[in-house]
């Protein structure tokens, strides 16, 4: 069986571990809340309802909940948690405050940013109480932009623990299989500790006892179950929050959408499609966490010009539907973000199954040693090793001043860089019979001199030639005069300490063979979404809310205005936005749980 495609029949209600069936919805329900799509947000949402002892129930259209958040390393940044204090990081409500104003300014209100930091500590302790998500914080784990006052090294990004899908049974067939070139041998869902053993950054011995106990673990499973059970990262949250929902009987229906909402004196007279049978259901509030305008094809070619939808790495459930939903009941997008959408380059590969792996490079090779990007031209442009959305948005403003310039960029490099880092989908440490399939279908491109390479790539071979030597003239000292490679401490963390030059970010580009890969600008995720307010209520037109609907998520206008300064901030506000909303819809008081974890001292 394969172990990274479960099978969810249309129709079948998957039952729970103890045998029972699934909690269904009917006809003529009666529910406090409805929210429409099952992602992390969304699923976010659901599981504070149910805290605070509303009847809710989830809508999502795909077969399988989780969105992109099951696809993600499941980062939630929300300043001032106890979690801070388990790391020793040291923080402030002024700092980080200041450090939001520094970074996203009048790209949004700053009455969202006052909330966010107000409820992110409240809405962390009501979610741990209350479900089976748990959270820890890392020694180091810095804000993307450490040149900034109030930027912290650590404390602010949680991580989901690893989570037992067993708990789940057989509803872990729900749960969005984690995308197969984030995982290991074959499946096996790995974490940010893996990672280290797997590229090679801890001692042998080390390494080969560590991955020798997840290989056995991970083959234990699939013999017993079927599928991969160690769930990780974002796919560990959303698997942690499906099992909080089963455990408190919310209904989650998949292949699943509202058809349409009329308003009444009490809320919302709801038209379900479940999967091709209609049920009617009247609701008090709605809450809209569909994923985004992504794959909307009109809102994508109004807001994102001339970006291939192949490039988009997000889950195919943000169709934008409901934002169609939304504008016929009276919302709008916000206009004020420095981008509609969150960016990171991305390279794409068709897999054996047919299907297309768009795979983003966040950190693991354009930051490390022995690395250069370089646009159609042969030339630098960009920081390699600046944050994902900076460059991302970066190969987007090149192309727009020197069209047909960057669309698509080049990533370089020689021997020692692809031995050491790999490259895109490929693996550090690769033999030529691991490489052959990549070099066989071009995602991966070789070459003894970079002559041969430019030709290969279609750029001019002189000047990449002068691009190279003059980078390579710099980097033998430890510098990047132009570009300023390493210019904070995000960008040097994720380098290599260990480089020949004594610079995490910078060695020159000087052994053969040369590899390359080719980048496009990918999209992550909507920064753009309906305007509200701090209450997560949708606003009409006046300014005023429309009255029982409420975004979160990539669907609501976000909170970081297009900016991008921290890991995490998109499921980080996804969750207290989601805290806020239901917060508002039971009386604007702090849900059960709120005090059992105290906020970082001083918040």
């Amino acid at each position: 069986m394969s172990t990274t495609t479960a099978d969810v029949r249309a129709g079948t209600a998957i039952p729970y571990p103890s045998g029972e069936p699934a909690a269904a919805l009917r006809e003529a329900d009666e529910l406090d809340v409805l929210v429409i799509g099952g992602g992390g947000a969304g699923l976010s949402a659901a599981v504070f309802s149910a805290i605070a002892g509303l009847r809710v129930a989830v809508v999502e259209r795909t077969d399988r909940v989780g969105g992109t958040t099951a696809w993600t390393a499941g980062t939630t940044w929300v300043p001032g948690t106890h979690h801070a204090a388990e790391v020793e990081a040291s923080d402030s409500r002024a700092d980080a405050a200041a450090f939001l104003d520094a970074a996203v300014g009048s790209h949004a209100p700053a009455e969202l940013r006052q909330t966010f930091l107000d409820l992110g500590p409240e809405a962390v302790a009501v979610m741990e109480t209350g479900s089976s998500v748990r959270y820890l914080a890392r020694k180091v784990h810095p804000d993307y932009l450490t040149q900034l006052p109030g930027s912290r090294l650590a404390g602010r990004a949680l991580e989901p623990a690893t989570f037992d899908g067993t708990r789940l049974g057989e509803r872990l067939a729900l749960v969005r299989d984690p995308l197969p070139e984030f995982t290991a041998f074959g499946g096996m869902s790995i974490e940010r500790d893996d990672i280290g053993h797997l590229a090679g950054a801890h001692p042998t011995e080390e390494s080969r006892r560590h991955l020798l106990t997840l290989r056995r673990a991970y083959r234990d499973a699939v013999a017993r179950h079927g599928r991969d059970t160690r769930r990780t990262m974002g796919n560990a949250l959303v698997a942690a929050l499906l099992h909080t929902l089963d455990e408190r009987r919310v209904p989650v229906l998949t292949r699943s959408q509202v058809v349409s909402a009329t308003r009444t004196d009490g809320g919302w007279d709801v038209r379900i499609d479940e999967d091709g049978t209609a049920r009617h259901v009247t609701v008090r509030n709605l809450v809209v966490g569909s994923g985004g305008f992504n794959r909307h094809p009109g809102r994508r070619a109004a807001l994102l010009p001339g970006h291939d939808i192949a490039w988009c790495p997000g889950a195919p459930g943000h169709t934008g539907q409901a934002h169609d939903l939304v504008d016929g009941l009276g919302g709008h997008y916000g206009t004020t973000g420095f981008a509609h959408a969150f960016f990171a380059p991305v390279s794409t590969r068709r897999r054996e199954d047919g299907s297309r792996a768009v795979f983003p490079h966040f950190v693991m090779d354009r930051a490390k040693p022995h690395m250069v990007v370089v646009d159609q031209h042969g030339r630098r442009y960009v920081n390699e090793a600046t944050s994902y959305h900076l460059f991302g948005n970066q190969m987007v403003m090149h192309d727009h001043e020197d069209p047909g310039s960057a669309t698509p960029s080049f990533l370089i490099t020689d021997a020692t860089g692809m031995a050491t880092y790999g490259l895109g989908m490929v693996r550090p440490f690769q033999r030529e019979r691991g490489l052959r399939p990549y070099l066989d279908d071009g995602y991966l491109v070789r070459a003894d001199s970079l002559a041969v390479l430019a030709d290969r790539l279609g750029i001019a071979a002189d000047q990449l030639a002068r691009t190279v030597a003059h980078t390579n003239a710099s980097a033998a000292r430890g510098e990047d005069p132009e570009f300023h490679r390493g210019l904070n401490d995000y960008q040097r963390f994720n380098g290599d300490p260990a480089s020949s030059t004594g610079h995490p970010n910078i060695a020159p580009v000087d052994g053969a063979p040369y590899y390359a890969v080719r980048l496009y600008p990918g999209d992550i995720g909507a920064s753009t979404g309906f305007e509200t307010n701090a209450a997560a209520e949708v606003l009409g037109a006046d300014g005023t809310p429309l009255g029982g609907v409420y975004a979160a998520g990539n669907d609501m206008q976000s909170v970081m205005g297009g900016t991008y300064p921290a890991p995490g901030i998109t499921i980080g506000p996804g969750l207290v936005f989601a805290y806020a909303a239901v917060r508002n819809m039971a009386g604007d008081r702090p849900l059960p749980g709120a005090e059992t974890r105290r906020p970082l001292a001083g918040w």
